[in-house]
């Protein structure tokens, strides 16, 4: 199921990023009274009441040809096409002005809903500042305030209210779902074409080509596949085409359909910054993860190459451990044949479930084998386990505290479950719980 997406929008310095870190819970966008500070759109997940997701935060829309305002704008533009429900933010302190009938107005020709929210009513003498929003002709004003959090749960009713009511994806659960995710021209939709035998994604030397996710479906062995192509994930602050500007976005999307996800990397450019960065989107999201290497035919090699680039990647990839690492190279189509096998390996371990039984077992040896930590006097008690979840498989331990339950532990508690089940490609949870 893809999340719906709330953009928040508004001319510069009316709140929005305010705004946006009281939703997301966390302070996510850099908060500064300066007009302009937010000049990309930054992305998250959220959720109010029962509804997960996702949320953009935009640089100020302002008819300007100051420096950086038009790409600022075009940003805001991008961000109000891609996303389902508005949030249109005002300032209840200055009233109504032209940059806000100008905003109005971008805003009316997307013909997406639109919430209109006053900000920075921070108490109730002031909420009669807000009726001479209605002549934005953007429907009820909502009173709120990002500084003390005020209203937003009303404003968010609203929202949630025009989020698409048949967005459920038809899944069939006997397909296995995979993306392949990384940052432009590393040669994903070659990898694609490749692995489909015939030519259905657009295949170009140019960076970021491909706009949109594709999904193109196979079978393999009896096995039925559904591939979904992403664009490519650049870093933020390189020369780029403004439409590429929310692949990220898209990507996500992908990753959050995938049953897996291939995470490709250049070989001939090496390992970059911005590859953990779209790897930690597949890791954070609990999906099955292959480190897929491209581009292994243009290296020049001996003995020893394979197992120092593997060294490279584990050094740097410290938090996929668990994901296998596949040479490939999608022109030449070497090694190409294991990528499939893998898939579906990954894919079974990530829909994995164990007997509670056994898990116990294997709980109950690690413990005789390096004894629960103690704390102020206060020894940690481990009663059983059992498994809650999959895709990624979650377990929870009853414990006596669970602020007994250092890290260290949890993750070696973690290394003898992988050990026992194998869990190859998957991240596997693990939540420590009171017994009642």
């Amino acid at each position: 199921m893809a999340k719906p997406v709330i953009a928040i929008v508004g001319r510069p310095n009316v709140g929005k990023s305010t705004i946006f870190n009281r939703i997301v819970g966390e302070r996510v966008s850099i908060v500064e009274d300066v007009p302009g500070v937010t000049r990309d759109r930054i992305y998250s997940s959220a959720e109010w009441l029962n509804y997960d997701f996702n949320i953009i935060d935009t640089g100020g829309i302002e008819i300007s040809d100051a420096p950086f305002m038009t790409q600022i704008r075009e940003q805001a533009e991008l961000a109000i096409d891609e996303a389902d429900v508005i949030v249109f933010l005002t300032n209840g302190r200055e009233g109504v002005t032209g940059a806000d009938e100008e905003v109005a107005k971008i805003l009316f020709r997307s013909k997406k809903p639109v919430v209109l929210g006053v900000n920075k009513i921070d108490n109730p003498d002031m909420r009669e500042h807000i009726y001479d929003f209605y002549s934005l002709g953007c429907g009820e004003p909502y009173p709120i305030s990002g500084t003390h959090g005020l209203g937003l749960g009303d404003l968010l009713d609203v929202a949630a209210e025009h989020f698409p009511k048949d967005n459920r994806e038809e899944r069939d659960e006997n397909k296995i779902y995979f993306s392949l995710i990384g940052r432009p021209n590393v040669g994903k939709s070659s990898m694609v074409n490749a692995m489909l035998g015939e030519e259905r994604v657009i295949v170009s030397d140019i960076e970021g080509t491909t706009r949109d996710a594709i999904d193109s479906e196979f079978k393999r062995d009896g096995q039925e596949y559904v591939i979904i192509d992403t664009a490519g994930m650049r870093k933020k602050g390189k020369v780029y085409e403004s439409t590429e500007k929310y692949s990220v976005l898209r990507a996500l999307r992908a990753i959050e359909r995938s049953d897996v996800v291939l995470v490709v990397i250049d070989a001939e450019t090496g390992i970059i910054e911005q590859d953990k960065k779209i790897a930690g989107y597949a890791h954070e999201a609990g999906r099955g993860v292959v480190l897929v290497v491209n581009k292994w035919d243009a290296v020049e090699k001996d003995e020893r190459t394979m197992n120092e680039f593997e060294k490279k990647i584990r050094a740097h990839f410290q938090f996929l451990d668990y994901a296998p690492i596949v040479f490939v190279s999608a022109q030449t189509k070497q090694r190409l044949h294991a990528l499939v096998p893998m898939i579906d390996q990954v894919a079974e371990n990530h829909n994995l479930r164990v007997q509670t039984n056994i898990l116990n077992e294997v709980v109950m040896d690690a413990v005789a084998m390096n004894p629960t930590p103690t704390d102020k006097g206060r020894r940690l008690k481990i009663y059983y386990a059992t498994q809650v979840a999959v895709k990624p498989p979650t377990f929870v331990i009853f414990v006596n505290d669970p602020e007994l339950m250092h890290f260290s532990y949890l993750r070696f508690l973690e290394n003898q479950i992988r050990e026992a089940f194998g869990f190859k490609g998957t991240p596997i949870k693990i939540f420590p719980r009171a017994r009642k």
